[in-house]
């Protein structure tokens, strides 16, 4: 049965891969709601097509933001796997008519083909092979969300609903160069706001108090928090201020990105952010945002479910790696809970979030037969 997997997966190929193009040609960047919902209406359609309908189903309103689809299909042993993934990507709609999808040999790119969309019909053919050639496997439950590009804001709290009720959970994110991801950072999303004392550069300099001095004097200070010893890591990535050449600014901002490996890592940093300040007492300083993920470090359930893909991998004479990532998904939000969680098992391809983005179609049965494989010995997790 091991054998037929692959085969079948590798037969099934060109439908994958028109699954695929169906999803990329649907744009859903995180910021179009409407955009977004009709996506999602069509992954619904999709999902009934190729699996039937399930056992369960809901759809939560998440507002401005895309919608959560909660999918349930049945299985023929006990426990429930649950498939993490999302369907929103960083491209705005429009970007497929300047990039569309294109096959050049072992290579397909088009936006949001790797970040994650062939994930998720990597989870969905899975399945269909499973249930296909008969083999057992425990139900499987589809989360899909909207928001993970913009933080899964709105959709954490079904995130981690979801998760505790499962056996175990699966994200489909894609692979780092085949590799599983084991270990990803926290994220800290920070916005530092100077407020100062406007004055004419020229003929009253002294009675104005820069913003923007005041913050190129502040980032220093920021940066020097950093400790990549420790696995934390801090970027200023915008600065915005002032308003003329001739105007001592009344007003700058930065935005402030933090990765970090160790948990207590985010009282350091939240204590340092505390005491921030200028030397003139006429700036004001102000800093808002938060935790956006904490970090993700292997619990022992996690190493066992590891242990579980490799055997997996191994059935079809693959060896599968872990690796650690600087990157940030919704796995961070399993693995904070305790649960046992496995990223990385989508795609293989390269240049997330970047032109380059693209997945190597040759990979996908290997992918598909050894999630299917990890799915069906989950039974007897």
């Amino acid at each position: 049965m091991t054998t037929k997997l692959v085969a079948r997966a590798e037969q099934e190929l060109p439908e994958v891969l028109a699954d695929l193009r169906r999803l990329v040609e649907h744009e859903t960047p995180s910021s179009d709601k409407q955009a977004l919902d009709a996506g999602l209406d069509d992954i619904e359609r999709w999902l009934t097509e190729r699996l039937g309908q399930p056992a369960a189903r809901q759809r939560h309103d998440n507002g401005e933001h895309g919608d959560v689809l909660d999918v349930t299909y049945s299985g023929t042993a006990g426990g429930t796997v649950l498939l993490l993934c999302h369907y929103d990507t960083v491209w705005p709609v429009g970007t497929l008519a300047e990039w569309p999808f294109t096959v050049e040999g072992d290579r397909i790119t088009a936006p949001g083909c790797l970040d994650m969309k062939l994930g998720i019909v990597h989870g969905v053919w899975a399945l269909r092979l499973l249930r296909e050639l008969g083999l057992p496997h425990p139900s499987v439950r589809f989360l899909l969300n909207g928001d993970e590009e913009i933080g899964s804001l709105a959709s954490r709290p079904h995130i981690e609903r979801a998760c505790a009720e499962a056996t175990a959970t699966l994200v489909l994110e894609p692979s780092r160069e085949g590799k599983v991801k084991v270990r990803r950072k926290g994220l800290g999303l920070f916005d530092l706001a100077v407020h100062g004392v406007e004055s004419h550069a020229g003929l009253d300099p002294a009675a104005g108090a820069s913003a923007i001095h005041a913050i190129a004097e502040l980032i220093p200070a920021i940066t020097a928090l950093a400790a990549p010893e420790r696995g934390t890591t801090i970027n200023v990535g915008r600065i915005t201020g002032g308003t003329g050449r001739n105007v001592v600014a009344g007003h700058a901002t930065c935005e402030i990105d933090v990765r970090i490996q160790d948990p207590a890592e985010m009282d350091r940093i939240d204590a340092g952010f505390r005491e921030l300040s200028v030397a003139d007492e006429r700036i004001r300083v102000e800093l808002t945002g938060s935790w956006n993920r904490p970090p993700m470090n292997p619990n022992e359930l996690s190493e066992k479910l590891f242990e579980h893909a490799k055997a997996a991998a191994q059935e079809h004479g693959r060896t599968l790696e872990g690796t650690s990532v600087g990157g940030v998904s919704d796995a961070n939000f399993v693995s904070a809970l305790g649960k046992p969680v496995l990223d990385g098992l989508g795609a293989v391809g390269a240049g997330p979030h970047s032109r380059d983005e693209h997945v190597v179609p040759s990979e996908s049965p290997g992918q598909i037969a050894t999630l299917a494989t990890l799915i069906s010995n989950l039974r007897d997790f």
